[in-house]
């Protein structure tokens, strides 16, 4: 499957965790790539007290902390009819 989207996240981040389940949940393995932001200096500027963050590779668009399913779902889906 084709990697879609990014989700910033970094090491021991709980938070982080639930965000990965929930992509998951949706039906997203295998299209998701998990970015630890400690590696990317830009990413770590960018977001170290954002994370998780979810990042479309096509559109560019965000998903910022806090989010529930629902929420993701409805993003995905936006990020889905903008391709």
């Amino acid at each position: 499957m084709t990697v879609r989207f990014e989700l910033y996240s970094t090491w021991g981040c709980h938070l982080c965790e639930q965000a990965e389940q929930m992509l998951v949940d949706a039906g997203l393995a295998g299209q998701y790539q998990v970015l630890d932001i400690v590696d990317h200096e830009q990413l770590f500027e960018q977001y170290r007290v954002l994370i998780p963050v979810v990042a479309c590779r096509h559109s560019k668009a965000t998903l910022g902390w806090p989010f529930d399913q629902a929420q993701l779902m409805a993003w995905l889906q936006q990020q889905v009819q903008e391709q």
